[in-house]
């Protein structure tokens, strides 16, 4: 009898239906979003619909992979938490031969498009985001030290780079400013996320840092960060990179960004820091989107 009894019974469309939520959709929309900006900053007029095309798919792609492999890494460690439990491999809706299979077939793909229909350094650059998220971050970090989110986010931050690169096929500091902005962002969106689920990290044995230094300590470093956020999210506008447009939004979303976090601060309410956690995303999206909008429409 196979170890998967859902997985073989499920009708194909349910079987490809649990693949794509293996490659966490939401998660990397926001991964593609990022880097698709990335290739409208880096260009003066509008970059070719088919290099975006391409560049999206083909980073899309891997981004979905390292998102499967992901989950295949940690499924037992999803299998006791009641926010990833429900996830394709705990309850069997694919088998593992499957999702390594998916994992493999999108990554190749996805590279694949990235070196022949892009260019080679958007593809080198790619495989090392993958690498880092999949591997250094999943088995090395996340495991082992509560610093896991901080150093594990310069994977997270890499997509809008890979964007630019993708333009471009260089990596120009203007870049390496939106990979600032993310990097910085990552631990506090995910702190937020570890003090409400705290409890189920500890049980876990994900050492978070709520769980290894204490919910108080974790409230300080979101403030810590939050402050960082917001003074890093002007360079783009000190270095001359974008305009007052851009700047607005960056001093109004970290004016938000910043009172989530005084809040969560002193009012230590699991219903704050989910509140903390989902503005953090709408947050993330909206400087991007503000990066967009000042690019095209300058003013002053």
């Amino acid at each position: 009898m196979s170890a998967y009894p859902h997985a073989a019974q499920a009708a194909p469309s349910m079987r490809l239906e649990a693949l794509l939520r293996l490659g966490k959709p939401r998660v990397v929309s926001l991964i593609v979003f990022t880097a698709v900006i990335g290739m409208f900053l880096a260009t003066p007029g509008l970059p070719s619909p088919t290099l975006v095309l391409c560049a999206t798919v083909g980073i899309g792609l891997v981004a979905t992979a390292a998102a499967a492999l992901n989950c295949i890494l940690e499924r037992r460690i999803d299998s006791v938490m009641a926010r990833t439990r429900a996830r394709p491999l705990p309850r069997s809706e694919v088998s593992l031969p499957s999702a390594l299979a998916f994992a493999a077939v999108t990554c190749f793909a996805g590279l694949a498009t990235l070196y022949f229909l892009v260019n080679p350094i958007t593809m080198w650059l790619t495989l090392a985001t993958f690498m880092g998220y999949a591997i250094v971050y999943t088995v090395l970090l996340k495991p082992l030290t509560p610093q896991n989110i901080v150093i594990g986010g310069a994977s997270g931050a890499m997509p809008p780079v890979l964007g630019w690169a993708a333009a471009t096929g260089t990596v120009a500091p203007e870049a390496l400013l939106l990979f600032l902005i993310i990097f910085v962002w990552t631990p506090p969106h995910f702190w937020a996320l570890a003090l409400y689920r705290k409890n189920e990290y500890a049980n876990a044995g994900i050492p978070m840092l709520p769980v290894t230094h204490g919910a108080g300590l974790t409230r300080y470093f979101i403030v810590l960060y939050s402050v960082a956020l917001v003074a890093v999210s002007v360079l783009p506008y000190a270095t001359g990179g974008a305009g007052v447009i851009y700047l607005a939004a960056a001093l109004v979303l970290g004016g938000r960004f910043l009172m989530h976090a005084w809040h969560l601060a002193r009012q230590p309410r699991d219903s704050h820091a989910l509140r903390a956690f989902r503005f953090s995303i709408t947050y993330l999206a909206l400087i991007f989107a503000a990066l967009m909008i000042d690019h095209y429409v300058p003013i002053g």
